[in-house]
């Protein structure tokens, strides 16, 4: 993590407040591009939308322009466009996980099926190419064009991993990278992008947004182990129901005893959620928290070393609170 020589890091509270204006010209921006005359796409749209939720990629936008001197309705536009990828794959994902709440709220595939939850995504995806086709760059354009390839592909890698036991961390990270880090590197690296950043800017912002990424999605997992479920706004044990095999359980699969590990493998193998407390036994035993914590913090520490030597901000001290907030949140 940083050493004395930097500002300090600003708070989540106090990272609202500073992009609140921007999000305000975000968050209208995407309720006016939501606007369909099909009459299910709205209301689908509108519930999962309004579910709220951190918009921490569209915030990663703005805060990446920001800290190089950038602005306006162009990078508002690539904030809308991150969420709606974002959006998409929130509603497909509860689909493949068979999900029943989100957010503390039940899912688009609980309330209006899959099949609408599944075309509902896929309308938010094509919007998003409309918008993106609408701010007439190529690069931006090419980003998210690999981006949004990259998260198929780890979309599939998870489900290739579902009930498997023998998943690794290296598998796991190159899961969690498609998935979830991607979206936060495209982000990240198209602000600086549209803020007239060389190529060395943002590549550094790039780094940035995939580390902060698998900080965020590893403290995501470490908490579906240790939270409060009404906090967490979604059933604990998820992940394990589903047959996802996460970095707290991984490594406690790594460094139990045999008769123990062959019992962990069993569970992961039948989605098993009614062995959560011996699965939180044996994370306990092994110290899979405290080392998911600290693989977290690695990831977090690196993301904030790539921002060293921008010129220092409140913009650059925010995204040094996003990483420090990534690991250290309670939902």
């Amino acid at each position: 993590m940083p050493d004395a020589q930097h500002s300090p890091a600003a708070g989540f509270a106090d990272i609202q407040e500073l992009v609140a204006a921007d999000m305000a010209a975000v968050n209208d921006l995407i309720r006016r591009r939501l606007a369909s005359d099909v009459v299910l796409i709205n209301q689908v749209s509108e519930h999962i939308i309004a579910a709220g939720g951190k918009r921490l990629r569209p915030m990663l936008a703005i805060l990446a322009a920001r800290t190089l001197g950038g602005g306006g309705p162009a990078v508002h536009q690539l904030a809308a466009i991150i969420e709606f990828i974002h959006t998409s794959t929130l509603l497909h994902d509860d689909v493949v996980d068979e999900s029943d709440l989100r957010r503390g709220r039940k899912t688009a595939n609980a309330l209006w099926g899959n099949a609408a939850s599944v075309l509902v995504g896929d309308f938010l995806y094509s919007r998003s190419f409309q918008l993106m086709v609408e701010l007439d760059s190529m690069p931006v354009m090419a980003v998210l064009a690999d981006t949004t390839n990259r998260i198929a592909e780890g979309e599939v890698l998870q489900l290739l991993h579902v009930n498997n036991p023998d998943t690794d961390e290296a598998a796991y990270l190159r899961v969690i990278e498609r998935k979830t880090a991607v979206l936060f590197a495209a982000a990240t690296r198209l602000g600086a992008l549209l803020a007239g950043a060389g190529e060395a800017e943002q590549r550094r912002l790039h780094d940035y947004g995939l580390n902060l990424g698998l900080a965020f999605q590893i403290a995501d997992d470490v908490l579906d182990y240790t939270a409060d479920s009404a906090d967490l706004g979604k059933n604990l044990g998820d992940d394990l129901a589903e047959g996802k095999a996460t970095l707290p359980l991984i490594h406690a699969m790594a460094h139990s005893e045999a008769g123990l590990r062959a019992r962990l493998r069993q569970i992961v193998e039948t989605g098993d959620s009614s062995a959560m407390p011996e699965v939180l036994a044996a994370i306990g035993a092994s110290g899979g928290i405290g080392y998911s914590q600290e693989r977290a913090l690695h990831f977090a520490g690196l993301a904030e070393r790539s921002l060293d030597g921008l010129p220092e901000s409140e913009w650059l001290q925010a995204m040094r609170g996003l990483a420090r907030y990534a690991v250290v949140r309670k939902h």
